[in-house]
């Protein structure tokens, strides 16, 4: 199990016993500010804790103190996060405004690769004064698709290069007396990605480092498909207990992002955000329209925030496998359905046409 230090992103933690935050990214033009400062509102509104502005040179940056003066002035205090690529000034000029910025390495080494890592040292040495002054916390993000020159000519376009391509900028932070780090493996494929990740904690854990890790499946689409390679690249990292902060890159409105991370954590048991529900598939032994009757279940229970209600078709496995539910609808047949409370069946042979009242009375009166 790997145990990240705890980060202070403006007033919200990351890493230690922090929730796994969940974050997206703006698409709109940063010199609109109009336009930025509406769509982090809707992504906070949303359930967004963390929300990423593009600054691709020193203009944007700047316009990242409108955007946040902005935002204070309408009671938005979500922390944002300057993504940097190609102009370390951009970076400098962010890490005074924001609460966090995300550096690529693959960005910050060109040309001729004699002395590396006294280039490093010159090109990152500014930038973590300021953010030592100002406190703001650093990503090394690094990217599947733009590893340097010097990185795949030794290790090739693999995890292992991107691995090394953030360890190369992790012992030289770290030597420099900087810790405030978060560290990404990104990728477009589940494969590559997760493959990175895990080797990255192996590293990190190897060298005694604990920095918090983020979590996030590039250009997954859109749709099913992106959700679906999302979940699983995220999901199986969570479910291994590594992960801290999680966004889902989908080809939509970034508002979509949300509840599709939030589905994520749910489902791996590492935040509650609403009811879970158990339903099975239905078979030839089902009398009664399942579908429907979860449709309406969820409908008027999704507010109840931790409750795990089932929704079964009969009696044969209804009841073994809802075992572990606080609440179930089993159908009995003939238009009867029984109502369970934990294990224990609390009311038998309710007409079907009245089930779910009488589930919902037997849930709100167990909350008196």
């Amino acid at each position: 199990m790997y145990h990240p230090r705890t980060l202070h992103i403006g007033t919200l933690t990351m890493g230690g016993d922090a929730p796994v935050r969940i974050q997206s990214m703006t698409n709109t033009d940063t010199m609109d500010t109009f336009a930025t400062v509406e769509q982090t509102k809707s992504l906070a509104d949303e359930g967004c804790e963390i929300v990423r502005i593009t600054a691709q040179g020193v203009r944007e940056a700047e316009n990242l103190a409108n955007i946040k003066s902005s935002l204070i002035q309408q009671g938005y205090n979500v922390p944002l996060v300057a993504d940097i690529h190609f102009q370390p000034k951009a970076a400098e000029v962010a890490a005074s405004i924001v609460e966090k910025i995300r550096i690529n390495p693959g960005n910050y080494i060109h040309g001729n690769t004699n002395n590396l890592h006294q280039q490093i040292i010159e090109k990152i040495s500014p930038l973590l004064e300021i953010c030592k002054k100002h406190k703001t916390v650093i990503r090394v993000g690094v990217n599947h698709g733009s590893l340097s020159e010097h990185i795949t000519s030794r290790f090739g376009n693999t995890p292992q290069g991107m691995v090394e391509s953030a360890m190369e900028f992790v012992r030289i932070i770290h030597r420099l007396n900087f810790d405030d780090l978060v560290i990404s493996m990104k990728s477009s494929h589940v494969k590559t990605m997760t493959n990175a990740t895990r080797l990255l904690v192996s590293q990190l854990q190897a060298e005694g480092f604990d920095y918090p890790i983020h979590l996030g499946l590039t250009e997954a689409g859109d749709g099913e498909d992106g959700r679906i390679k999302s979940a699983i690249a995220m999901g199986s990292l969570l479910l291994d207990g590594i992960g801290n902060t999680i966004r889902v890159s989908l080809t939509e409105k970034p508002e979509n992002e949300i509840p599709v991370a939030k589905a994520i954590l749910q489902s791996c048991g590492v935040r509650v955000f609403s009811a879970e529900y158990i339903a099975c598939p239905t078979c030839g032994r089902t009398q009664y329209d399942v579908e429907a009757v979860l449709k309406e279940v969820k409908q008027r229970t999704k507010h109840l925030k931790g409750l795990k209600i089932a929704v079964m078709g009969c009696i044969v496995n209804g009841p073994g496998e809802m075992a572990d539910a606080d609440f179930g609808y089993v159908g009995a047949g003939n238009g009867k359905v029984v109502i369970y409370k934990g294990k224990n069946p609390v009311q038998r042979d309710v007409d079907a046409e009245n089930a779910v009242d009488v589930l919902m009375d037997v849930i709100e009166k167990s909350a008196l």
